[in-house]
């Protein structure tokens, strides 16, 4: 328990000295620090020396009587609390005494408790009034380094190279900042408090920060970012999340803004570069390959073993060099937007059946097991590329083969679930660890191991397989264990 008394002063001002000892042996008893003075004078003389808290008073002392006393005290400091010490009590004199900044008063003679009671309600005044001024102390430091924060805040939102803008749960702006402004051609004098919409010329790009704003997204992995081109020479991204308060509600949303005009322009550079070696390649290549195959029949049964060893070698890595590019001639496509524009009405389970039957010779040279089975009824009709279609199961259902043993079983499995056509290519092949499965759809990763490395590939069927399936709105996953097989699983829906 905390001791009121403790580090305060008090000054007795008595001219009998029995009071004066008296009091100072209770007040010593209870922690307080005493002085005394038997005059006016002195009593000032010592005030201004020690300056005590509290002064106990008599208002009749020879000289200098105490209501002088009481005066000049609080002249000099109004804090200190001054206890009157009357042995001529009336009502007349307690008035007077108060008016003039006597705290409270006491008359003689008085007991050891009435001294003890009125010493400890003038100690918690003051303890209270120091906690006050230390509480408003505190919350004046807290005001200003919030201030501050908030400055330095600011300063740092404005200096951000990207853009940011800030919306309330309605879709108002409540904040943004000069990047955003000067990236969107938006007035620089233009203020906040209006819609979304009067900000931004882009109704999709509104109508994601609208929902994001009202706490549509739960996840913030399932908010998609959202690019946009104000001209043919300048395209922004713009990825928003949700602002959550400390109930984990949302009170608006936070959108970064990024010029990626220079990484299109990259792009676009890349994909003709790619395209033009590619077209330049393939020709050459191709008529290669033939002369090969054609110098092989003539001589398989004249030249030597090693040799012929030699030329289909080379004939396999032509195969490669050919397969390569048409992979890279399908990833230019995509990034150009030139695949799954037109979808028509497809059948999946037709050409299922057909993609089973073309490459049915390739399963039965390594003495494998390829079905398929499609649910009762056959599957809902899909809009989608057919093309596209056909490079997607004819990727997956070839990886099967490839990566599954001699003798080795490969299902297809076909149905209809929950609004989206899902095909199922299940194996039980070489399967894939743990460490892997995250790396498999990168551009030209390929697994190397004792199983795998005879296998050749380009590395980008599985990743030209996933931006076809997310350019039709499908969905695809892989589960597997390594020594025991895959499944590759892609979801379609039957309405885009």
């Amino acid at each position: 328990m905390v001791n009121k008394s403790e580090g305060l002063h008090v000054l007795v001002v008595d001219d009998e000295q029995n009071i004066r000892d008296a009091s100072e042996r209770i007040l010593t008893r209870m922690g307080f620090k005493v002085s005394k003075a038997s005059r006016g004078d002195e009593a000032i003389s010592l005030f201004k020396q020690e300056g005590h808290s509290i002064i106990f008073l008599d208002l009749k002392m020879p000289g200098m009587d105490g209501m002088d006393v009481l005066k000049q005290v609080r002249q000099m400091d109004e804090a200190a609390l001054v206890i009157v010490i009357t042995g001529y009590a009336t009502l007349e004199t307690a008035i007077e005494a108060m008016k003039q900044g006597a705290y409270d008063f006491i008359s003689k003679p008085f007991e050891p408790d009435q001294l003890r009671i009125i010493v400890n309600r003038a100690s918690e005044k003051i303890q209270l009034k120091m906690e006050a001024e230390r509480l408003a102390a505190a919350r004046k430091k807290t005001l200003f380094d919030l201030s501050t924060e908030q400055s330095r805040i600011r300063t740092i939102i404005d200096s951000l190279p990207n853009g940011l803008l800030v919306t309330n749960k309605n879709g108002q702006v409540v904040l943004m900042n000069p990047a955003f402004k000067q990236l969107i051609e938006i007035d620089p004098a233009k203020g906040i408090g209006e819609t979304i919409d009067q900000y931004l010329p882009v109704p999709g790009l509104c109508d994601l920060i609208l929902k994001i704003s009202m706490g549509r997204y739960i996840d913030y992995e399932d908010i998609p970012a959202y690019e946009f081109a104000l001209s043919e020479n300048k395209y922004l991204m713009a990825k928003g999340q949700p602002v959550l308060g400390e109930k984990r509600e949302c009170l608006g949303a936070v959108v970064n803004l990024v010029d990626i005009t220079a990484m299109k322009v990259f792009d676009r550079m890349k994909s003709e570069f790619v395209a033009k070696v590619s077209h330049e390649l393939r020709s050459p290549l191709a008529t290669i390959h033939e002369q090969l195959a054609i110098v092989l029949s003539d001589i398989i049964d004249t030249a030597p073993q090693s040799d012929q060893q030699i030329l289909s070698r080379a004939k396999e890595k032509t195969h490669g060099l050919i397969s390569l590019i048409s992979d890279l001639l399908d990833l230019s496509r995509i990034e150009e937007g030139l695949i799954c524009q037109e979808p028509v009405p497809v059948q999946i389970d037709t050409q299922l059946k057909e993609i089973i039957k073309f490459l049915g010779a390739k399963a039965e040279a390594k003495n494998q097991s390829l079905t398929l089975e499609i649910q009762e009824g056959g599957l809902t009709e899909i809009q989608a590329d057919p093309l596209a279609l056909e490079s997607i199961f004819g990727n997956l259902i070839t990886n099967a083969i490839n990566y599954t043993q001699n003798g080795g079983n490969i299902r297809v499995v076909a149905d209809t679930v929950g609004g989206n056509v899902r095909v199922r290519v299940i194996d039980n092949g070489f399967g894939i660890d743990d460490k892997n499965q995250k790396k498999i759809f990168e551009r030209f990763y390929r697994i190397k191991n004792e199983k795998t490395r005879y296998i050749t590939g380009t590395g980008l069927g599985l990743p030209i397989v996933k931006e076809l399936v997310q350019s039709l709105g499908g969905f695809i996953e892989v589960e597997s264990e390594a020594g025991r097989g895959s499944v590759f699983t892609v979801l379609l829906p039957v309405n885009k």
